[in-house]
């Protein structure tokens, strides 16, 4: 725990730092060689500097327990562009009233709580997420222990569930508020224990089934179940007095039809609105999202996303019914831009299709609903079928989860590292590559199609070809995808249409990628030695320039070479409202700004040769 303790409370003192919820204190000056020059300047790269964060005092409480007393951090730590905070871990020094003290992330939200803004009411159960994430760090960096180079060459599920660090930016990652400790060995996404779905009947005609381009319901069962399950099934329904073709099926988390669903719809299923049918044949292993399952059996059948009510990184995550109703439709236009667009059906760059799903809508929960957001009660039974990568995977080609990018193994060495220095190239090129098959995509769907993707590292698979980012496939269609303007849209397709307006639509690129992914990627290749900071954004520059000069036309509104964006906070969200972050159906209006980040391209932009370079906060503890 104390490993974790440590890794938890840098990452707090780090990225709250970048949020500019704290300003740490420099000790000392820059550092110099021998001839006096800043080595951080020298080579390249930002120096280390000693910081002090003092944390502001607190009276007893009421109850006479322990109040948390005056504490100092002490850390080394360097200001990357993007005001990062590249902390060392191993560095970081706690007293409280001048007494050592050991790490402990949730005392130092306790001791920042008048800083971070966190509602009273709320405080307890972000300080409940940040334990279980804990108990997860721990656990991983005991159980995960898989060498980085190793680990760069291993299969999608090797990857996937060898992990260990969530989401990079948020402090409470891994909540999974609701699982047991039984629950986290059965079905935590790091254990890699295989689970057989629950599988249930719902009448027909209190449900929703929607059916992509394509897809029939005979033939996506038949793929995904087989003829055989699917007359087992039926008879089963038969010896009920149930009329198979009434019925439409539907699979469940397993920890959902046993935590939730046997209890909670009780009456639908006496009334046989909703029958038990039993478990499916084949072993699914739960992804980094937690509630999506791929088929180990059989991995060219679907990936499979159940509703699971179960409080993770600022949601319950259910699925809406309602949701799913229009969501193949969503991923069948999505797909077809993509498919119809040359430079894009060059490049490899593709969607893994949400092509059906299905929902129950005939419990008390929806007959009751009101105007406003749906609750939890109407999300807890849906699922919806994703395409599998394994078919897409050309002879010679591998995939894995974007997120191995940013992973550090046990000994601290990183994937990426290994990555490099098994392609045989050197890192400006293997990062050039990545940055084409990933970054010029997603800017020219932004730009040319007015469609924005979520693709942070969970959200995104990369294929790779000799250890060298080929191209990449995106997922998470449905719930993600946002469409900017005006342009024409087909019927059930119009709920992911968002105003334009032209700094909203950047902050698709400049929070989700180059803040959101990039920030960290390039922190660890500057902190290996493989590319300096300042170089990174250079490479990044001339990726997206190249894009300008190929497309001319769909720069002329939007610059990506702006000086400055708007500094969109993740964790301040996840402060203000654990429960729930964002509005699902207004994420722009929920978002929480912190002034403006410079931008790191800006300065290598070669039509201007001039802009303001990446500087970090200014001094003096709390904002």
């Amino acid at each position: 725990m104390a490993a974790a303790q440590r890794h938890l409370v840098a990452k707090a003192l780090s990225e709250l730092a970048h949020e500019r919820l704290l300003r740490p204190d420099p000790l000392d000056d820059p550092p110099s060689d021998d001839r006096g020059a800043d080595p951080g300047t020298a080579d390249g790269r930002s120096p280390w500097r000693t910081w002090s964060l003092r944390t502001p005092g607190a009276a007893p409480h009421d109850d006479h327990s322990r109040a948390p007393g005056t504490a100092e951090y002490r850390y080394r730590a360097r200001v990357l562009p993007l005001e990062h905070w590249d902390v060392d871990a191993a560095s970081v020094v706690r007293t409280v009233d001048g007494a050592p003290a050991d790490l402990d992330v949730q005392e130092l939200v306790v001791e920042l709580a008048p800083w971070l803004g966190v509602p009273d009411a709320l405080l307890h159960t972000y300080l409940e997420e940040l334990a279980a994430t804990l108990a997860g760090a721990a656990w991983k960096l005991h159980h995960r222990r898989v060498d980085a180079r190793v680990l760069a060459r291993a299969d999608l599920q090797t990857v996937e569930r060898s992990m260990t660090e969530g989401h990079p930016g948020f402090l409470a990652n891994n909540g999974r508020i609701g699982f047991g400790l039984d629950d986290a060995a059965r079905y935590a996404p790091e254990a890699g224990r295989p689970a057989r779905l629950v599988w249930v009947a719902a009448r027909r005609d209190r449900a929703v089934l929607a059916l992509g381009a394509g897809v029939d319901e005979d033939g996506l069962l038949d793929g995904q179940l087989g003829p055989e399950v699917r007359a087992v099934f039926a008879q089963r329904l038969r010896d009920l007095g149930c009329d198979p073709a009434g019925y439409v099926l539907l699979p469940l988390h397993p920890w959902q039809w046993d935590a939730k669903v046997a209890v909670t719809f009780a009456p639908d299923l006496a009334r046989r609105d909703l029958v038990l049918l039993g478990r499916g044949p084949d072993r699914y292993v739960p992804q980094q999202s937690i509630r999506t399952f791929f088929d180990v059996d059989r991995p060219e059948r679907h990936y499979v996303k159940t509703a699971l009510a179960v409080q993770n990184m600022g949601f319950v995550r259910g699925l809406s019914p309602a949701y799913m109703a229009g969501t193949p439709a969503v991923n069948d236009w999505v797909a077809d831009v993509v498919a119809g667009d040359p430079e894009l059906a060059g490049s490899g760059f593709g969607v893994l299709r949400e092509l059906a799903a299905v929902g129950y809508t005939g419990d008390a929960y929806h007959r009751s609903a009101r105007p406003g957001p749906r609750s939890a009660h109407q999300r807890m039974v849906a699922a919806l079928w994703r395409e599998s990568p394994v078919p897409r995977l050309a002879d010679g080609e591998r995939t894995m989860t974007m997120a191995a990018l940013l992973h550090r193994d046990h000994e601290g060495r990183s994937l990426v590292g290994a990555l490099v220095e098994g392609s045989g190239l050197g890192a400006r090129e293997w990062l050039e590559r990545y940055l084409r098959a990933y970054v010029r995509p997603l800017v020219h769907c932004l730009l040319v199609h007015d469609l924005a993707f979520m693709p942070h590292g969970e959200n995104v698979l990369v294929v790779l070809r000799g250890d060298v980012v080929e191209r990449v496939l995106v997922k998470d269609i449905g719930e993600e995808v946002a469409v900017f303007g005006d342009r024409p849209l087909p019927d059930g397709v119009e709920r992911v249409r968002v105003a334009d307006d032209p700094g909203v639509r950047l902050l698709s690129l400049f929070t989700d990628v180059v803040d959101g992914v990039l920030r960290h990627l390039v922190a660890v290749l500057d902190r290996d030695g493989l590319l300096p900071a300042e170089e990174s954004w250079r490479v990044l520059a001339e990726v997206l320039d190249a894009h300008r000069r190929d497309h001319p036309a769909a720069h002329e509104r939007f610059d990506v070479f702006t000086p400055t964006f708007a500094h969109s906070c993740l964790n301040r969200l996840q402060l203000r409202n654990t429960l729930q972050m964002v509005d699902l159906a207004d994420q722009v209006s929920s978002l929480l700004m912190a002034g403006e980040l410079d931008n790191p391209v800006a300065p290598h932009d070669p039509r201007r040769r001039t802009g303001t370079s990446a500087s970090g906060p200014a001094a003096g503890g709390a904002p």
